[in-house]
């Protein structure tokens, strides 16, 4: 296995991480949304920051390059969708690069 290899192996591992911590932030926004009152406490409460800070940044910048669209009522934001169409793709990218070193 070559060097170049190793190190495509290993972003494309930090892809898989940040893909799971996505899905554990549509987890955590799906519990906010069904119960207002919950509050993490203990370690949830620093495993649920460390989720909002690892996936915020890239989740915001897509926020404020596609606003949410409003459907009646209801804003239907997309931020999250591409954030994780995003990361599904370069994890495409980076296992085709890594097959191909």
């Amino acid at each position: 296995m070559s060097a170049l290899a190793v190190v495509w192996n290993l972003v494309y591992t930090l892809l898989l991480i940040y893909f799971f911590a996505m899905w554990a932030r549509f987890v955590l926004d799906l519990v906010r949304t069904f119960n207002r009152s919950w509050r993490p406490r203990g370690v949830m409460l620093v495993l649920v920051e460390a989720v909002y800070t690892i996936t915020d940044p890239l989740v915001k910048f897509f926020r404020r390059l596609i606003p949410p669209i409003r459907l009646g009522q209801v804003a239907l934001d997309l931020g999250w969708s591409v954030a994780m169409l995003v990361v599904i793709i370069a994890m495409t990218v980076v296992s085709s690069l890594a097959a191909a070193s």
